[in-house]
């Protein structure tokens, strides 16, 4: 039998600031013994989930794959979002601890499984070392032609997980680029230069309540910027908090990493007594890009019989 283990996080949560004072980072619910708890179940806003089938969106809930065409739960109409009505976040994945420093989980998704192809067999394993950085490695195997795009979805606020704002953050992403989205939020096909626009991170972006208010219809940031070197790890962003003077840095194999503001997040109770809102908290989801299925110039979330899906993410902890 499996365990619904909440990765709320397998990483270094406690983390000091300049003066040395300890506290909380990831925005979570309270877990007792690493089971799921009520709240993980019914109300998380995806807190510290692996997402998946498919991570972000779908548009229109379908796509058509070797002739076929596979409808999709729409969960955010019309759009089927982080895998549908129960995604990956929502699964129990069998959990082994490996040596002193790893956990890794596993899931096997039967064929049609939220109407996806395929058995799909995916493994994530999470390594903290000596020097607060957490390493995520995730491997997928199919039976049949499929669709995946795997992300953590991890919360942190910087100043600590009861801030409840990002002031003060600052943002680099290491992209000159962003997806260009329609007016529901979903990506158009086109990728444009962040030159002038609000997505560019070249350089060090304060965030903070009154800019996230300005962008996207009042709901932040829930924006893909492409990297180069698919397939290599690389530094794809960098946010920083001066009054404490942490700093989170997310390395990726993948082609693409989304920043997301918590638009989304509902007014609700965390762990600690702390009270969550929207714009408390943000994720650095390393990805493919959203609605690939539905754009050839994308790179390709098809997965096939015979192929092995791979990616490597890092996130580090430091003071500056």
């Amino acid at each position: 039998m499996g365990f619904k283990w909440v990765v709320t996080w397998v990483c270094p949560r406690a983390r000091h600031d300049n003066p040395g004072k300890f506290d909380d980072i990831v925005v979570a619910f309270s877990i007792f013994l690493f089971l799921f708890t009520v709240d993980y179940e019914t109300k998380s806003p995806y807190f510290g989930a692996i997402c998946g089938r498919v991570a972000n969106v779908v548009a229109g809930a379908q796509f058509d794959l070797e002739g076929q065409t596979y409808k999709l739960y729409e969960n955010r109409p019309p759009l089927s979002v982080h895998g549908g009505k129960a995604g990956f976040d929502k699964k129990t994945w069998q959990a082994e601890v490996v040596g002193d420093n790893k956990l890794s989980l596993t899931y096997v998704s039967p064929h049609l499984e939220e109407n996806y192809p395929g058995e799909l067999t995916s493994s994530v394993t999470y390594s903290l070392d000596d020097h607060s950085a957490l390493t995520l490695q995730y491997a997928a195997t199919t039976t049949r032609t499929t669709v995946l795009n795997l992300t953590n979805h991890a919360y942190f606020n910087l100043a600590g997980h009861g801030h409840g704002h990002l002031n003060d953050h600052r943002l680099k992403v290491f992209s000159d680029k962003y997806l260009v989205l329609d007016d529901i939020y979903v990506p158009t096909g086109e990728i444009q230069k962040v030159d002038g626009s609000p997505f560019d991170f070249q350089s060090p972006v304060k965030v903070d309540v009154s800019r996230l208010q300005s962008i996207q219809d009042g709901l932040g940031y829930f924006n893909t910027f492409p990297l180069e070197n698919a397939g290599q790890l690389k530094l794809a962003a960098r946010m920083e908090h001066a009054p404490t003077g942490r700093y989170l840095e997310c390395r990726t194999t993948e082609p693409g990493v989304s920043f997301y503001t918590s638009g989304y997040m509902p007014q609700i109770a965390g762990k600690a007594g702390a009270q969550y809102k929207q714009f408390c908290a943000f994720s650095l989801e390393a990805q493919h890009f959203p609605d690939s299925i539905h754009h050839p110039n994308f790179p390709t979330t098809v997965l096939k019989s015979g192929e092995t899906y791979t990616q490597t993410t890092v996130y580090t902890f430091g003071v500056m």
